[in-house]
């Protein structure tokens, strides 16, 4: 017989399915107000369709986009309005980036496709002095804490999608289209690693099964 927690995972699993909605832009809010009010360039790794960097152009002197799907990066061209203050490239990280200095660098959701000491590394050479890195990434849930976490995360994901959708059932975001894969690393692989490429660095465990880095470059 079925237990009654799977039952109710199993419900909750068909409910999200039919009321999604973008865990990522979830958080641009928050990464926004940790970022200076005005600054001069930014990049934005893994930018998608432009949410995030046409967010940031409205702070910044110059916003470059980079992402390698030239499908999404395409997309993400036609829904930018002319006279924006970005720039899209399509480009693989962390080898492909722009060269900085940067005031801004910000990464939603790319990092678990990424050998991550050397995307930190190559983050922190082109920030420029004082600037502001701000992550937010997946990881692979190991330890107790992280299974607590997403049963709390999991009822409160069905609320958000009912609100957001209003109570109906609807299609997928386009940012959610995009095929992605699970996060290898643990919260406390990428911790360590960041702390080692970053000294000082920010991680912490979120809701929605994401974690968030913030550093500044002394």
């Amino acid at each position: 017989m079925t237990s009654l927690p799977h039952r109710v995972l199993r419900a909750l699993d068909r409910f999200n399915a039919a009321h999604p909605w973008d865990h990522n832009a979830h958080y641009h809010p928050w990464l926004l107000r940790r970022l200076p009010r005005r600054f001069g360039r930014a990049l934005d790794v893994g930018c998608g369709t432009g949410d995030l960097a046409r967010s940031l152009a409205a702070r910044a002197g110059e916003v470059r986009g980079v992402d390698a799907d030239p499908v999404i990066v395409s997309a993400a061209r036609r829904l930018t309005r002319p006279g924006t203050p970005v720039t899209y490239t399509v480009a693989d990280a962390p080898h492909g980036l722009p060269e900085g200095p940067f005031d801004v660098i910000t990464c939603v959701a790319v990092l678990h496709h990424l050998p991550l000491t050397e995307a930190l590394a190559a983050f922190r050479r082109r920030l420029a002095p004082g600037g502001t890195l701000v992550v937010v990434g997946l990881y692979r849930a190991r330890t107790a804490g992280d299974q607590l976490l997403g049963v709390v995360a999991a009822p409160a994901n069905a609320a958000v999608g009912w609100v957001k959708a209003r109570g109906r059932a609807v299609a997928p975001p386009v940012a959610m289209t995009a095929v992605t894969r699970p996060a290898a690393m643990t919260f406390a692989g990428i911790r360590r690693e960041a702390g080692t490429a970053l000294p000082g660095a920010r991680v912490r465990r979120r809701l929605f099964w994401r974690y968030t880095l913030v550093w500044r470059h002394p």
